[in-house]
């Protein structure tokens, strides 16, 4: 998975970009064909705390996946959006997991159904 970490504005430290290659790595064991994903680190001119802003954008075949957080720090919003993405992939998993197994069911019906 090619990971590709975007900070306009601003340099992301080692320490920072070590840590969203450790958890966007991950996002792998819930899909082996990830091609890529594009990290975006902003920060948002509000006076508010929760100034951090960090968009994940997940390309795989048949489906992309994206998901946006906005935290005090850069650590919480990769969190959020890495847990956040962990969803829709176990999600989607299990949709693929259940059009198969009503495929496969209906085609030993239509087997018995035969004999």
């Amino acid at each position: 998975m090619n990971i590709i970490i975007e900070s306009p504005h601003f340099t992301v430290n080692s320490l920072l970009e070590e840590y969203v290659t450790k958890k966007v790595s991950k996002l792998s064991h819930y899909n082996e064909r990830i091609l890529k994903a594009e990290v975006l680190l902003k920060l948002d001119t509000s006076d508010t705390e929760d100034n951090k802003i960090c968009e994940i954008k997940v390309t795989a075949p048949g489906k992309n996946m994206f998901a946006e957080c906005k935290c005090s720090t850069f650590e919480d919003a990769i969190s959020d959006v890495t847990r956040s993405l962990e969803k829709q992939l176990k999600k989607q998993k299990a949709k693929f997991h259940q059009g198969t197994e009503k495929l496969t069911a209906a085609d030993l019906d239509e087997e018995q159904e035969e004999i």
